[in-house]
């Protein structure tokens, strides 16, 4: 969707495109002076394939201050975004037929990740109705012999569900019995949250299964620096070492100016943080707002990150189904993503990772479309 809303633009149509997750901030001026500090002073060679030393070290404060998992900077890595830690982590242990479990809807890269390592994507139905969030009877009933991983994102993409964490606990009740499960915990969009407290996250809630389990985090969503590529994992060492040792035979070392970026935002200051987190909450209310004043369209208030899920069920028997809904958009000037590219249906997901005057006009776009 986001390349034909580029397209269209190009040929002269007016798109608001709400399909990115992307922030639309601008990257923090101490982050780029690092950049640039960096290319003057020559920080373009290979650097160690898992990252350099400081920028091990700055992710290993970012995890200890910001998710309070005390890790030593051997257990960490550094990649080329979140999404190549994700793949590394797979690949390396997933054997043909092993299952992963997944809750869907999920991020889009999540099944085609687990497909490509040879696994078995295991979905995890959820419902706005049970906060987009999946049980720990669920998951019991799930695990079998072959299962391998399950895949948590808190805050989720495309959902904004963020577990509690009561509900973290009792999904490790369930883990104990099985030591054979691996679980991936993304927390990428930790520091975009609007639910009151401190983050929850699966290694500290459950610290006896932190040998197990992979927490993947990053600079991209946080600090406006998707173009970075900049990725970091915290988990045991001989997983961090599997996922190293293919990252050496892949891309090798990720950019070595991007990672003095990452290592002043992770060291720099963080209280801009607030700020854009309100901002985002701000544009949260009102989207939330008005796609629910829009009749045949409803959306659950999201607990994190920048997304809607949108239930568009009523309109189906109008359009067949969510692809042609979401053209139907696009033709009145809106790029969204169907539910069904998240292992949904019946609905779609918006991005109010945009200002405030491309939503209100988006907004009135969709209302006059299924109007």
């Amino acid at each position: 969707m986001t390349d034909r809303a580029i397209a269209l633009r190009a040929a002269g149509r007016d798109i608001i495109s709400l399909s990115v997750g992307e922030p639309d901030f601008a990257t923090p001026d101490h982050v780029l002076a690092a950049a640039k500090a960096a290319l003057d002073a020559g920080e373009t060679k290979y650097t160690a394939v898992g990252g350099t030393a400081r920028m091990k070290a700055a992710a290993a404060l970012h995890f200890a201050r910001d998710l309070a998992i005390a890790v030593p900077s051997e257990q960490v890595t550094i990649s080329a975004g979140g999404k190549q830690a994700i793949f590394h982590a797979l690949l390396a242990t997933l054997d043909p037929g092993d299952e992963v479990l997944i809750p869907a809807p999920w991020w889009v890269s999540y099944p085609e990740i687990v497909r490509f390592a040879g696994g078995t994507v295991v979905p995890l139905p959820t419902a706005a109705t049970g906060g987009f969030r999946i049980t720990a009877a669920q998951l019991a009933a799930a695990i079998t012999p072959r299962t391998r991983w399950l895949l948590l994102n808190s805050p989720g993409n495309p959902t904004g569900a963020t577990y509690p964490a009561e509900e973290l606990q009792a999904l490790g009740a369930v883990l104990r019995a099985h030591p054979q499960v691996l679980v991936l915990s993304d927390d990428i969009y930790a520091p975009l949250r609007y639910t009151p407290g401190r983050h929850a996250t699966l290694a500290v809630e459950c610290p006896d299964l932190s040998d197990r389990v992979l927490t993947v985090s990053g600079v991209s969503k946080s600090h406006a620096m998707t173009g970075f590529r900049i990725g970091v994992a915290a988990g045991p060492a001989w997983l961090i070492a599997a996922m190293e040792k293919l990252q050496s035979h892949s891309s090798g070392n990720p950019c070595s100016v991007s990672q003095a970026a990452a290592v002043a935002a992770f060291e720099g200051p963080q209280d801009f943080l607030a700020a854009w987190c309100e901002r985002f909450r701000a544009r949260r209310d009102r989207v939330v707002a008005g796609i629910n004043a829009i009749p045949g369209l409803s959306t659950p208030v999201p607990d994190g990150a920048f997304y809607c899920m949108i239930d568009a069920a009523p309109l189906m028997d109008r359009f067949g189904d969510d692809n042609a809904l979401a053209l139907h958009l696009l033709d009145h000037g809106v790029a969204i993503v169907a539910a069904s590219g998240f292992g949904g249906r019946d609905g779609f997901r918006i991005s109010f990772a945009a200002d405030e005057a491309k939503l209100d006009e988006a907004l009135d776009r969709i209302a006059a479309a299924v109007a």
